[in-house]
């Protein structure tokens, strides 16, 4: 019992090493990264429309700041341009990594403009 305490994350990597070395290499491979992928994308669409609800909310906020005079400029400027940083995301990272049938992100303005992913 003694030697399993001492060698405990040894004998972990040696079980990972041989599981992961037994698996077949095409399955691990195209079904891990798409699974990986799809999960990623759900995420990023769900954390998307929250962070507008939210953006929405600020900007409601700034408005009646700006009615009773007491908007600050530099907080509305953050807002504006992280708002169209999150609206542009997708295009942003098709670009970015060069995929050119679309990641599933989607656009936002393009989506807006009618031309949607």
């Amino acid at each position: 019992m003694r030697f399993i305490k001492n060698n405990i994350c040894t004998i972990l990597c040696l079980a990972l090493f041989i599981v992961l070395a037994t698996t077949d290499a095409s399955y691990a491979a195209t079904d891990l990264v798409n699974t990986a992928k799809n999960k990623t994308v759900a995420v990023f669409k769900a954390v998307k429309s929250i962070i507008f609800i939210v953006g929405g909310f600020g900007l409601v906020v700034l408005a009646f700041m700006a009615i009773f005079g007491k908007l600050d400029w530099k907080k509305f400027s953050m807002l504006a341009v992280g708002l169209a940083i999150l609206a542009a995301a997708g295009a942003i990272v098709d670009y970015a990594t060069g995929a050119s049938e679309g990641s599933n992100l989607g656009d936002t303005f393009s989506t807006s403009a009618g031309g949607g992913n």
